[in-house]
């Protein structure tokens, strides 16, 4: 997915559910941060925009999303690309991280009023998943320099989750840092 996708995407979603306060918080919200130009292939692969709105309390604007313009809608089906509609709680987030939020300001983004994902909250988010292809995000963010092990460590500390979690997250980056 590309900016011009995303902003594509964010209007599309702010119109469906009537309701313009989205948090980009999936891989894509690393667009709020860099342009694709500068971001290795891993980070921009997905075609899918996971969003969630601030005041969705039932989640009636997420599933309005899904059906309107999600996978296999004809939204998706016209532009090969799609926003999935989630909750707030779907990614385990560092605290203070709303504090850090990117407001998304690309071309023609209205009536959006969309923010995005600190890069380092949304890398140790990613590994909090632990999927292959979150490591794979996270080792070529931290390969081309756009995100910093320190601060990946300190956030990992933020999170609300056991030890045990938090010293694998912090062992995945150290290992990521070393390997190449």
């Amino acid at each position: 997915m590309n900016r011009v996708q995303l902003s594509h995407v964010l209007r599309a979603a702010a119109r469906v559910a009537n309701n313009n306060e989205i948090v980009v918080i999936g891989s894509q919200s690393i667009l709020g941060s860099f342009d694709e130009r500068e971001l290795p292939l891993e980070a921009t692969m997905s075609m899918e925009a996971d969003i969630c709105f601030l005041s969705d309390i039932d989640e009636f604007s997420s599933d309005l999303v899904d059906g309107s313009i999600g996978e296999l809608s004809s939204f998706h089906e016209a532009f090969g690309y799609y926003a999935q509609g989630v909750s707030l709680t779907t990614a385990v987030l560092p605290s203070g991280w709303q504090d850090r939020v990117v407001a998304y300001r690309e071309g023609d983004y209205e009536p959006s009023l969309a923010v995005c994902l600190d890069p380092h909250d949304l890398v140790v988010s990613k590994l909090v998943a632990g999927r292959q292809k979150d490591v794979e995000f996270a080792k070529a963010l931290l390969d081309v320099g756009l995100v910093s092990e320190e601060l990946l460590l300190e956030r990992a500390e933020m999170l609300d989750r056991p030890g045990s979690v938090i010293k694998r997250i912090q062992s995945t980056i150290n290992r990521l840092k070393t390997s190449d």
